[in-house]
């Protein structure tokens, strides 16, 4: 099995960088993006099994990005990082396809949970499809 792929995608610098190297440190495959173009021109160019997305972004808000990422990896999910005034956002968010959301600042055992809960949820869903492409529904 492929080492799990997380996109992390956040404009607060520190931030993200704290956050990639405590990922790196349990073994997850980080790549980082400090905003909602480039997270996009990623998952364009690299398969991707989980988006941890801020909100709450300057160049694309993290609604747009997620429906964004949606159109071109369904199957890849995303969870949502929000402060307290963007609850709503982040329940729009969810209406939208998100996994989940976790509130900023984020602790790390939940972040990895949340990742290894989306991850397993991403790969049965693709597990599904496959059976259901060789067997599927036969018309007699």
């Amino acid at each position: 099995m492929d080492a799990l792929r997380v996109l992390l995608v956040d404009d607060e610098k520190d931030f993200l960088e704290t956050l990639v190297k405590r990922l790196r440190k349990r073994k997850l495959d980080v790549i980082a993006a400090s905003g909602g173009r480039e997270a996009i021109q990623t998952v364009t160019q690299q398969p991707i099994d989980v988006v941890v997305l801020d909100v709450k972004m300057p160049d694309m808000d993290g609604i747009e990005t997620l429906k964004a990422i949606k159109k071109i990896r369904p199957c890849s999910e995303v969870i949502m990082l929000t402060g307290h005034a963007d609850m709503e956002v982040a329940m729009e968010g969810m209406e939208l396809g998100a996994f989940d959301y976790l509130m900023k600042p984020a602790d790390i055992d939940d972040l990895l949970y949340k990742i290894q809960d989306a991850y397993k949820k991403k790969s049965c869903r693709e597990e599904n499809e496959r059976f259901q492409g060789s067997n599927g529904p036969q018309e007699g």
